[in-house]
């Protein structure tokens, strides 16, 4: 290894970026890392990738069928995987057995190392136990931040959503909100359900509702029947950038005047805050997300380094809002935030 080998690749980062999500956002799965990979292969040339042998990593999450939240993590580990001399493989089930099944694929094919999410940990467990044994070093991202260190991953990279929730809480109540709608799109996410919990902390009067996350008809038209059911609601809180363009929907369909809040960006959310049609989002740095775990078990495998201290690396709660979203918007434009 040569370090610096490795900075080379770190200052070409952003050009490889914009390479590699341009190739995500056109084709998405396992299409998008193969046309990113290949992309970021040819603009990466001599000194961009680490001299360290050749590593396999399994990327595992719960992607759902057309969330497009989850190109922005995959094209970040592609980044990572291109600088790192790294076979990715990215694979993806939102049912938690299935997503279960997956981990267990990579261990079987001894793969170097694991980076996955914990949606729902205790369907993780005996996998984690599994990888464990072989000795292969996991990373947790995205979701699970409060149960990674006991299912073994040496480290997490994400935000604390009960923390996030309770910042979005305290916005709200400050603006004079009093019966905020959190809008739930994944039934039985730890993570989802922590940040509605946290709202609810600091704005007590939330209520949760329940959506099928992959019927974006059925998002808007349930959001707008509890609307017109109960116009004693303030805010909507979306969990999600795509959910919340089906609550804006949802908002007009029904006549309410209910402000508009969500966690994570894209770029036509960054155009409504622009716009002043969204109050602000919440950001956790997806892509942040996806290039830190990649990177950091490389760091691990090469040099037995870890970060955080024992602790998760927090990469969000970050708002972005009319204070700071013309500064933003051009990243978010790039997918990259």
């Amino acid at each position: 290894m040569t370090i610096r080998t490795k900075a080379l690749g770190l200052t070409a980062v952003a050009v490889l970026a914009a390479v590699a999500l341009s190739a995500c956002s056109a084709t998405g799965g396992k299409r998008a890392a193969d046309a990113a990979a290949a992309s970021v292969a040819e603009a990466a040339g001599g000194g961009a990738t680490a001299d360290t042998p050749r590593l396999t990593i399994a990327m595992v999450t719960h992607q759902g069928p057309g969330d497009s939240f989850w190109d922005k993590v995959q094209a970040g580990a592609i980044v990572a995987a291109a600088k790192d001399n790294i076979d990715l493989k990215y694979s993806a089930d939102p049912t938690a057995p299935g997503q279960a099944t997956l981990v267990q694929n990579a261990i079987d094919s001894k793969v170097d190392g694991i980076a996955t999410t914990f949606r729902n940990p205790d369907a993780m467990e005996g996998v984690m136990q599994n990888a464990v044994a072989a000795g292969i070093p996991v990373v947790g991202l995205n979701a699970g931040i409060d149960q990674y260190k006991q299912l073994g991953a040496i480290m997490y990279f994400g935000s604390d959503e009960t923390v996030a929730g309770e910042a979005v809480g305290k916005r709200i109540s400050d603006a004079g909100g009093k019966h905020p709608l959190c809008v739930i799109q994944e039934q039985g996410s730890v993570s989802l359900e922590a940040r509605c919990a946290g709202v609810k902390t600091n704005a007590p009067g939330t209520e949760n509702i329940q959506v099928d996350g992959t019927d974006p008809t059925s998002v808007t038209t349930t959001i707008g029947a509890k609307l017109q059911q109960d116009p004693s609601i303030d805010y909507v809180v979306a969990l999600g950038a795509s959910y919340a363009l089906n609550a804006q929907q949802a908002i007009a369909d029904a006549g309410s005047s209910a402000k508009l809040a969500t966690f994570d960006l894209n770029a036509d959310v960054a155009k409504q805050i622009q716009d002043g049609k969204i109050e602000f989002s919440v950001d956790q740095q997806p892509w942040l997300q996806g290039y830190m775990a990649v990177d950091s078990l490389w760091f691990y495998l090469t040099n037995k380094n870890d970060l955080g201290g024992g602790l998760p690396v927090l990469t969000g709660p970050s708002f972005v809002d009319s204070k700071n979203i013309e500064d933003i918007i051009k990243f978010a434009a790039n997918n990259t935030r």
